[in-house]
């Protein structure tokens, strides 16, 4: 007999009101259901940035990501200083 009929006929078998708090899962199970939650974004409180793909060095890459948390935000700031110095035209 597997697990859950064994506990339903013990007596053991989820309350109604727990069914009542599941959050239904569209396909993939749970880890697809979190998924999707953890993806879900609220509006965006600042200016829409563009996403793009740049190359670095791996050794300066390394040493930005070992900069810790925000080093993308600090490349786009020294990146900005850097036009207004520097005027590509």
């Amino acid at each position: 007999m597997n697990t859950a009929l064994a506990a339903a006929a013990e007596g053991d078998a989820p309350k109604e009101d727990a069914w009542a708090k599941a959050i239904p899962t569209h396909g993939g199970g749970v880890k697809a259901t979190l998924t999707e939650l953890r993806r879900a974004r609220g509006p965006q409180k600042a200016p829409l940035k563009v996403p793009t793909t740049i190359r670095f060095d791996a050794d300066v890459l390394a040493e930005l990501k070992a900069s810790g948390k925000g080093w993308q935000t600090r490349v786009n700031d020294v990146m900005r200083d850097t036009l207004k110095k520097h005027s590509p035209a």
